[in-house]
């Protein structure tokens, strides 16, 4: 699965940039920025409240995730975005440390990202008899396609179905208002113009030639 392809399953593909950054939650778009320069004092410290400073600095101290729920989130955010020639991966853009945040930031997604990674290693180890993480590749990609298409899923997978949802809305969430995401979109903002004049096509609609 390339990178454009990931874009058409995750349905971005004919999404603005503005569109795309506005998508996400505004403390997801806060906490995307503030992963990417982990461990940096944040360019606009100064206009938040001490409260807001040191209640994100206890949050980045605590731990939820274990070390094998990381590497699954990294994995999947991995198939889910993967890196090509034109940017980096979910995982270059910090993406893991965006979901890891979210779910202390908001306890809504603890208990159905945990129980979603639970229920897709028991899925891989029932099929394949190893964790997700430990798949080949190609078990990887067999396990997600059987969760990645609400359409085509089967009844019986739509806890999955409901899990990878989520996973590849934070993914993208994250990778999306990360600087790497906002680079792979070409979104550049607000730039100064230069002006350079009435162009002479249009002088010359008007008789006004002369002026140039």
């Amino acid at each position: 699965m390339n990178r454009r392809d990931s874009l058409k399953a995750i349905g971005l593909g004919t999404l603005s940039a503005t569109a795309l950054l506005t998508a996400c939650k505004p403390n997801n778009e806060k906490l995307a920025e503030e992963n990417t320069n982990k461990g940096a004092a944040s360019d606009n410290e100064d206009s938040r409240l001490p409260n807001e400073i040191e209640r994100d600095k206890k949050l980045n101290e605590e731990k939820f995730f274990n070390a094998h729920e990381m590497a699954t989130i990294t994995v999947l955010g991995d198939i889910i975005i993967p890196k090509d020639d034109r940017s980096g991966s979910a995982s270059d853009a910090k993406v893991p440390d965006f979901i890891e945040f979210t779910a202390k930031d908001q306890a809504e997604y603890k208990t159905p990202l945990r129980g979603g990674l639970r229920w897709l290693d028991l899925q891989c180890l029932n099929r394949y008899g190893k964790t997700f993480v430990d798949c080949t590749s190609a078990q990887q990609i067999e396990m997600v396609t059987e969760i990645a298409y609400p359409k085509k899923a089967k009844p019986e997978m739509q806890q999955g179905v409901a899990f990878f949802n989520t996973m590849r809305d934070l993914t993208a969430c994250g990778f999306f208002t990360s600087k790497i995401g906002i680079q792979d979109i070409g979104y550049m903002g607000n730039v100064p113009n230069k002006w350079t004049g009435v162009p002479p096509e249009i002088l010359k609609q008007y008789g006004m030639e002369d002026m140039a």
